[in-house]
């Protein structure tokens, strides 16, 4: 490339419009380069049984403070790791799933949402401090993607997407499962992480986002993430647990820059579900 180079913050900016326009990452075959991605490559450490974290009542938790194998998929480069230096597995009492956390996170199990099929699973992950994160569910029924106007429809970017090997049922409108970071446009630019084997929508436009992955047949679905979907909030709604940001920058500055989603994203990518 020759010419003047742009600065950092434009050429950001002009990369995510790309994308918005172009990117095929999680809205068609899951192949395409998204726009960023970010790794997970902790650094080694000794592993531990202490700190503050609690699980449910009969799931079990192993520490472990080795280094995360997760990596980008895509053209951007991994710009950090995740920063916890102490893991531990979280496995329910059935055995039927399981992935990794940092030492001082909180996993509790909490009654399945009505309607789930039986023996289903309902997990929330708080940090810390109480703060909520993620919740993966079990044995959800199956839904058709809903219908979307093309009037209705907002654009969207993916600006993480990175394989995982997870069971799941393929057929039109389906992806291979990815962990994913989107954000759809409205007022503000709306994020949402979690696991997902459903297109986002044709053209870089959709009305929600689904962080569904179908499930083998007769399993049921399930999704980890911060919502089960995305769509665009107006002025008046609560906009938690959805990120919201003003520039697609900030959003990629979240991905790229912070420690939560480096940490989140080793904990969708570790995921185990017995078949």
């Amino acid at each position: 490339m020759t010419g003047t180079a742009l600065p950092r913050g434009i050429r950001i900016a002009a990369a995510l419009a790309v994308a918005a326009a172009a990117l095929t990452g999680c809205s068609s075959d899951g192949k395409g380069t998204p726009a960023w991605t970010a790794g997970s490559s902790a650094a080694s450490a000794t592993a531990s049984t202490s700190g503050s974290a609690t699980a449910s009542a009969g799931a079990s938790t192993t520490a472990s403070g080795g280094p995360s194998t997760a990596t980008a998929s895509g053209s951007g480069s991994a710009a950090h790791g995740s920063t916890a230096s102490v893991w531990k597995v979280f496995t329910d009492p059935g055995k039927t799933v399981s992935f990794d956390v940092p030492q001082d996170w909180i996993v509790q199990s909490v009654t399945p949402d009505q309607g789930t099929m039986p023996g289903a699973l309902k997990i929330e992950v708080k940090d810390a401090k109480g703060g909520y994160l993620a919740t993966l569910q079990t044995g959800l029924p199956p839904q058709p993607v809903p219908a979307c106007a093309d009037d209705a429809a907002g654009a969207y970017v993916v600006v993480s997407s990175v394989p995982v090997e997870l069971p799941h049922r393929g057929g039109e409108g389906s992806i291979d499962p990815h962990a994913v970071f989107r954000v759809i446009q409205g007022y503000k630019y709306f994020g949402s992480y979690g696991v997902t084997n459903i297109v986002g929508g044709a053209g870089g436009k959709t009305c929600a986002l689904q962080n569904v992955v179908r499930g083998p047949e007769g399993k049921g679905d399930y999704s980890f993430g911060d919502l089960t979907v995305l769509k665009t909030f107006a002025p008046d709604q609560k906009v938690a647990p959805a990120k919201s940001f003003d520039t697609l920058d900030q959003a990629a500055k979240y991905v790229n820059e912070g420690s939560e989603f480096a940490n989140v994203q080793r904990m969708l990518m570790s995921l185990k579900i017995k078949n």
